[in-house]
């Protein structure tokens, strides 16, 4: 049976609730004036160790007017626009009301589209070149939805072409334009970046959709870790080969400009986003592959408003929680993307079977979360959800929530099995996630940045769950101490998420802490995710370690006993007093075998509450709708820890 020891660790959920989001001591200027003679053991103090790091959440994809899509969904707010709303502030939606956070952000990227970066607002200026693009005209006039579509249409050659398409699709890209939008991005964020209150990056997305137009979902955000950028991002109209990107990245650090690169939306990537091949397919990956992916790409996009990419339920027959907020499709299509391949957990399993045939893991990546909003403004609570495509899916009907009153020939429509009509789309599959979260010694660009390059980061679906995982010789760890002693004592004796287990042939065990969102739902159970290889064949099994309301852990199942949390769907009110603030263990492997490759995750789950579709129905006073799901489980996920054998 499992060594499962629940502990209350009230000191040490003290001390994280007091280390987040919190403003340092100022600096500079506004720093108080030093006494005029210091002791000399005030001058030699050590500096704080890694148990003083703190939680910080942000967001690292969020497009602005200078993305082409978000331009034709009506957003027309600035990257100082989505910093000030990161910091609290309230900015106007394309559709007129306010959007605002509850809580201020620590730190944001605003990460524009690279590929024909602020050409469309260039379109309706009259004095700009751009105004005379064969789309200009379309982009102009465009209101509708249905008219807006018709931009995409007729934008299509510009924004995807590729080095041997016509030269003339070519001509209409005008490079005065593009890197003055994207030296006006990196202005913003340098005006807004407030070193130990906010951090704002520097930063871009790199677009690739595969070669030819095929849908295939290669897309990265770049992400900067100083004050300076490239004369010009490079974008999939340079290449479409990420491994391109890769090269690019690496000449920048050579000449000082460091940064990573963060893939999103893999579960629309129809299986190219983590393969066992290069990106054309002619050779298999080998070391320097591996490497150089490593040193570029840390982390990877968990969760957003396209969809969860941990994992998905045909990958993950035996995990009942892997169908949350599954985005079956490619990304823009209703083309079905192929699972394997696709997801996290999959890669992680890949990485263990490539490392095990000689080759370095080029699948060792960290876990955050973003929005990948459009409208400037990432929607992160469920009954406040505004959708990421601004004026094409402002109205609930558009979104697929709600009926529609009077459906027509034009439009196509699915019956939910009650006689009501909704419009077919893919937004249905959205959902108002999500958010980066990391454990870092200030917030800074260069303490997040480091934070992310050693993977010490977790992902949340929207809620500020926060969550500490370590791994190592922690059985026996002294949990009665002062809060930062304890976290001293689990950096000593092991790793942190994102590290690697020290080898040893004892079974290792593992410190799991999560402590609730006071604005979201209790927690229901926290649980370690672990993949192996057993005789080279991947493995993978979910074990509960920690339960809400006292319950135990089944020592068969691994699984907690059901906490009877429920949901009125008529009100989205939570049912009962069940659930937890905090939950944690220490926890031994019982399936151990030092001779495997394995890894583990922490993931952490709330009580079910009402999906942003079953609050819009509310609203409208209509049913919810049969053929989604009323209500979800929010959750947070912490990277990864892995075991590799001596």
């Amino acid at each position: 049976m499992p060594r499962v020891a629940p502990v209350i660790l009230s000191g040490l959920f003290g001390a994280l609730v007091a280390g987040c989001s919190q403003p340092e001591a100022p600096a500079g200027d506004d720093a108080p004036p030093a006494p005029a003679a210091a002791a000399p053991e005030e001058v030699t103090a050590p500096a704080p160790g890694p148990e003083a790091r703190r939680a910080l959440f942000g967001d690292l994809h969020v497009h602005t007017r200078y993305s082409y899509d978000a331009f034709v969904f009506g957003t027309r707010a600035d990257p100082d626009a989505a910093y000030e709303f990161a910091r609290g502030n309230a900015i106007q939606h394309p559709a007129g009301f306010e959007m605002q956070l509850d809580q201020p952000l620590d730190f944001l990227g605003v990460s524009d589209h690279a590929n024909y970066l602020g050409m469309l607002p260039a379109m309706t200026d009259a004095e700009s070149p751009a105004y005379n693009h064969p789309a200009a005209e379309t982009v102009r006039t465009a209101q509708t939805a249905d008219e807006r579509r018709g931009v995409f249409r007729a934008l299509q050659p510009y924004v995807r072409f590729i080095k041997d398409s016509d030269p003339a699709i070519r001509d209409h890209l005008d490079m005065n334009i593009v890197r003055s939008a994207w030296s006006e991005i990196i202005a913003s964020a340098n005006r807004h970046n407030d070193p130990h209150n906010f951090t704002a990056f520097i930063a871009y997305e790199y677009t690739s959709a595969g070669a030819g137009g095929v849908y295939e979902n290669l897309h990265r955000n770049v992400v900067f870790r100083g004050g300076e950028g490239p004369e010009a991002p490079f974008s999939r109209l340079d290449s479409y080969n990420p491994e391109d990107l890769w090269d690019k990245m690496d000449e920048w650090r050579a000449a000082g400009i460091d940064s990573m690169a963060i893939p999103h939306n893999t579960n629309g990537s129809g299986g190219r986003m983590f393969e066992f091949t290069n990106f054309d397919g002619t050779a298999d990956i080998d070391d320097a592959y591996a490497e150089q992916r490593a040193r570029n790409e840390t982390t990877v996009e968990m969760t957003q408003t396209k969809g969860t990419s941990e994992t998905h339920p045909a990958l993950s027959p035996n995990d009942e929680w892997a169908d949350f907020e599954i985005m079956p499709y490619r990304v823009s299509t209703q083309i079905e993307s192929e699972p394997p391949g696709s997801y996290a957990r999959d890669a992680l399993l890949r990485g263990l079977a490539i490392a095990n045939g000689g080759v370095a893991n080029p699948y060792k990546f960290g876990f955050i979360g973003a929005s990948d909003t459009h409208v400037a403004a990432g929607a992160f609570k469920e009954e406040a959800y505004w959708d990421a495509a601004g004026l094409t899916q402002t109205e609930s009907a558009r979104r697929g929530s709600v009926p529609l009153t009077a459906p027509d020939d034009d439009v196509e429509t699915v019956d939910d099995g009650t006689g009501r009509r909704y419009l077919v789309n893919t937004a249905t599959t959205h959902g108002a996630s999500g958010l980066a979260a990391v454990w870092a010694d200030a917030n800074t660009r260069e303490a997040i940045f480091d934070a992310m390059r050693r993977r010490e980061t977790f992902a949340t679906s929207g809620p500020r769950i926060r969550l500490r995982f370590f791994g190592g010789d922690l059985a026996q760890l002294d949990l009665s101490g002062e809060a930062e002693a304890t976290v001293a004592q689990a950096y000593a004796r092991g790793v942190p998420m994102g590290g690697d287990l020290p080898s040893a042939g004892a079974a290792p065990s593992f410190l799991v802490w999560a402590l609730a969102d006071a604005a979201s739902a209790p927690l229901q159970r926290v649980q370690i995710v672990k993949g192996w290889l057993e005789g080279g064949e991947p493995q993978e099994r979910v074990y509960d370690v920690a339960c809400s309301d006292g319950l135990a852990v089944d020592g068969d199942s691994h699984r907690c006993p059901d906490n009877g949390a429920a949901v009125d769907i008529e009100t989205c009110a939570l049912v009962g007093d069940t659930g937890a603030a905090a939950l944690n263990a220490i926890w031994t492997d019982p399936d151990f075998d030092a001779a495997e490759r394995a890894f583990y995750y922490v993931r952490a789950l709330e009580n079910p509450s009402c999906r942003w579709s079953t609050w819009d129905a509310i609203r409208a006073g209509a049913a919810p709708r049969e053929d989604i799901p009323a209500t979800i489980q929010e959750r947070a996920w912490s990277s990864p820890i892995w075991h590799t054998p001596q």
